[in-house]
């Protein structure tokens, strides 16, 4: 077992998830699959879950439209929409849930993402900050699985990064 920090708290003061999370790999990795979809599908859902990206265009003011696939074939499609990038450093976006032809679900709530990379000696520190509207919407991304679905997630991403070639 590695001593690689891992902490997801939940902020009711500011209607925050917040995440930290480090992996043994260089920022620059790291970067590199929270922005490519070739990389980002390989990982983005719990397992049996898979990646799908339809749609990613990496820039401010783009977006990157996606579906989480069970085995089975059921999809459960999401978008991204970037407000922000400062390269290797800094990634903010809108995350909410749709339809398969891109409708937001109006019903679940819309995330405000704030993702920082920071690198120290070949350790890279991502810190993730979730903000929603209401105490209500954090309970009901919580309930949905968020935790356990996105803990899962990041050691999906964590057994990649080696396998990655730069």
């Amino acid at each position: 077992m590695n001593n690689l920090l891992f902490d997801f708290t939940v902020d009711e003061s500011t209607n925050s998830i917040l995440i930290t999370r480090e992996f043994d790999a260089e920022l620059s990795l790291v970067w590199d699959a929270f922005t490519k979809q070739e990389i980002l599908d390989q990982w983005w859902a719990p397992k049996p879950l898979v990646s799908k990206t339809k749609v990613m265009n990496f820039e401010v003011g783009g977006r990157r439209f996606y579906a989480m696939v069970w085995p089975e074939g059921q999809e459960y499609w999401g978008v991204e929409k970037y407000t922000l990038i400062d390269p290797q450093t800094n990634i903010k976006l809108l995350a909410s849930f749709t339809d398969k032809d891109e409708n937001i679900n109006a019903e679940l709530p819309t995330s405000e993402w704030e993702l920082n990379f920071s690198e120290q000696n070949g350790i890279t520190k991502l810190s993730i900050v979730i903000k929603n509207k209401t105490l209500t919407d954090i309970e009901t991304i919580i309930q949905m699985g968020f935790k356990e679905g996105f803990t899962m997630t990041l050691n999906e991403l964590e057994n990649l990064l080696p396998t990655l070639n730069k």
